[in-house]
């Protein structure tokens, strides 16, 4: 980015609630000075701070920090440090300066307040006004009571690693549109914030818009070092808005956005089989993650779209051909089940135990499956696992590794080192569908000439056995609940997930219809069809 102020990084963790009304107005004449309430008691304090203790640490602080005195407000917290680095960014490089706190009615330890300021910038000035809380601890070697020190206390949306500043656009505003004109924006489709951002920051440029000056979030991770693209707070100086069309779907949007809704950290991604263009992104995260195109976890069975392939292709069996489902199966001393209730089937087809997702029919191949051959078969039939996407935004291709081991068996149903992301499976899923892989793609290729992975897609023959058993699990096997009722051309895989830290497995479900392919995962949402399998089939209904 161009004219851009120093930079300050700013560590801590996010946490952000509004504020009420409250008791007093705050403002730089009522600065205090000294280092630290309650620092002249020559008793030791112990425990949780008192509602005095409260009252006067937010007091002092909050009249620090309004009289422009950074360094001073640093000491009423228990990460000086880091406090006085934000706080000196806040009016330095952001050039926030009048401010104004009107603190809220204390919840125990937690003061709710209102900021009122003008951001500025040469003879530009604008107001700003936001909402936030801070929460006072005893600290732990000094006793005090101290303001416990997270970014968000300053401004509610920074987070680890964030920086606050004034820049001279380098990537002008954009207008993003849908396939069809309509207009897109992080309003009415929350999901698509950082999208839009990371949009912008690629393409602004070749939008035909203009730079302007604007108040910032400069995101950086602080652990890996990378930085996402900058969250606009205000624009100062307007620029000229570009407009940027994408492969994205208003209808499918608003469906997935309205089906992630009910199920927490959960991710859902559409894309068109027949063109790879993505067709909806959504996730609802406390975090702000985009789960969806970037989320790293073992896909459970669904991945058995993948395993059924190698399986096909390497001649071990077919869709008519046997694939035994007993109760259990050992291999290199791992044992692995299937779900509770399912009854075994030494007779059954591969279809049988696809369709039932009967995990030991796959395990029990694992004799003869060499260590790469799933490997391969996703690079070289789904495109998956060479990282060499260019959707248009940051992706992660999948990973399907060749560790050999007990890792063997676990990576046929799914787990083990295995992973994926929403996008990859939906990917996955309109392979197995057309039999071609066709990168998935936000915006056209040809908007900045960046070539698309290829793969070798699939063999008709494996294509159409994998429809067979996909249209039997969506019309009699596990997905059939979920898919019940709906007409055209379907298919569908169940999966979960387990996951060491967490009482239920992670729910994965994905399907196609006619021609929309969807993919979903559920974080602790227990089984396909309990979570997952209802938002992918919201989506694949909205298409028609």
């Amino acid at each position: 980015m161009g004219g851009k102020v120093k930079v300050v990084v700013i560590s801590g963790v996010c946490a952000a609630m509004l504020g009420g009304a409250g008791y007093g107005m705050y403002n730089v004449a009522s600065a205090l000075g000294g280092t630290g309430v309650g620092s002249s008691a020559p008793k030791v304090r112990t425990g949780p701070p008192d509602k005095d203790e409260v009252a006067e640490t937010s007091k002092a602080f909050f009249a620090a920090w309004t009289g422009n005195e950074p360094a001073q407000a640093a000491t009423y917290t228990n990460f000086p440090e880091d406090a006085e680095q934000l706080l000196t960014a806040y009016g330095d490089d952001a050039h926030i300066t009048g401010v104004r706190i009107r603190p809220g009615k204390a919840d125990g330890a937690t003061v709710p307040f209102k900021v009122t300021a003008q951001v500025k910038y040469g003879e530009k000035s604008e107001p700003i006004e936001y909402s936030s809380e801070l929460t006072v601890v005893r600290g732990v070697t000094s006793h005090r009571p101290l303001v416990d020190w997270e970014p968000s206390v300053v401004y509610p949306r920074l987070e680890k690693g964030d920086t606050l500043t004034i820049e001279e656009a380098a990537s002008p505003q954009i207008e993003a549109v849908d396939r069809d004109g309509r207009v897109l924006t992080r309003e009415k489709y929350p999901s698509l914030g950082p999208i839009l951002d990371e949009l912008r920051q690629r393409y602004g440029d070749k939008a035909g818009g203009r730079g302007g000056v604007e108040l910032v979030i400069r995101h950086q991770d602080a652990a890996e070092g990378d930085t996402a693209a900058d969250t606009t707070l205000m624009t100062l100086v307007k620029g000229r808005t570009g407009k940027l069309r994408t492969t994205l779907s208003a209808g499918a949007q608003a469906a997935a956005e309205s089906a992630v809704a009910h199920y927490t950290n959960s991710s859902v991604v559409a894309v068109k089989p027949s063109t790879g263009e993505i067709l909806a992104v959504a996730n609802h995260r406390d975090d702000g993650f985009n789960a969806a195109f970037l989320g790293e976890l073992a896909p459970g069975s669904t991945m058995k779209i993948v395993s059924a392939a190698t399986l096909i292709d390497h001649g071990l069996t077919s869709a008519d051909g046997p694939a035994p489902c007993p109760p259990s199966a050992v291999w290199q001393s791992q044992t692995f089940n299937n779900l509770a209730g399912m009854t075994p089937n030494e007779n059954a087809t591969l279809a049988d135990s696809f369709a039932r997702s009967c995990n030991t029919a796959f395990v029990k191949f694992a004799d003869d499956v060499r260590p790469d051959w799933l490997t391969n078969e996703a690079a070289q039939h789904f495109g998956i696992g060479r990282d060499d996407w260019k959707i248009g935004v940051p992706s992660f291709d999948g990973r399907v590794p060749a560790p050999g081991g007990p890792d063997t068996a676990a990576g046929l149903i799914g787990q083990g080192q295995v992973q994926m992301s929403p996008l990859n499976m939906a990917s996955v899923t309109a392979t197995a569908m057309t039999g071609v892989f066709r990168q998935p793609v936000i915006v056209p290729l040809s908007l900045d000439g960046r070539e698309a992975a290829t793969a070798q897609g699939l063999a008709p023959g494996t294509s159409r056995q994998l429809r067979e058993m996909m249209n039997r699990t969506a019309r009699s096997g596990t997905a059939s609940g979920v898919m019940a009722g709906m007409t055209g051309v379907i298919g569908a895989k169940t999966g979960s997930a387990e996951v060491d830290s967490q009482t239920k497995s992670n729910s994965w479900f994905t399907g196609y219809r006619n021609d929309v392919a969807a993919a979903a995962v559920t974080e602790d949402g227990g089984h396909g069809i309990d979570a997952s399998g209802p938002i992918v089939a919201r989506v694949l209904r909205s298409m028609g």
